[in-house]
């Protein structure tokens, strides 16, 4: 099963057997933020899709419920510079053998 979320490694499912914590730099995460609004249509300004993201990122880091952390055990994969079949090849290498492993 693959679950996501800002919580799910350290509230939703604490056990799991996999937790990754993805994260990039603040810049890269904006762009890929505002190409996926403009590939939808949406009018988007860099600065402003920015200023939102680090806005959310101080909010859920400073929540009472279910802070924003990064969980116990948790791969951490930095995507600043990586493409999407870069991130996921980065990911397999971590699965693959805990699955094999793993199976009865």
């Amino acid at each position: 099963m693959v679950l996501e979320g800002r919580d799910t490694g350290s509230v939703v499912w604490p056990e799991a057997e996999v937790k990754f914590y993805l994260d990039a730099d603040l810049d890269t995460r904006a762009r890929r933020r505002r190409d996926e609004l403009v590939a939808r249509g949406l009018d988007a300004r860099l600065e402003t899709v920015r200023d939102d993201i680090a806005r959310r990122d101080r909010q859920d880091m400073e929540r009472a419920l279910a802070p924003l952390v990064k969980p116990e055990g948790a791969v951490v994969v930095n995507t600043t510079g990586l493409g999407i079949a870069e991130v996921v090849d980065t990911l397999l290498r971590v699965v693959e053998p805990a699955r094999c492993c793993t199976r009865s």
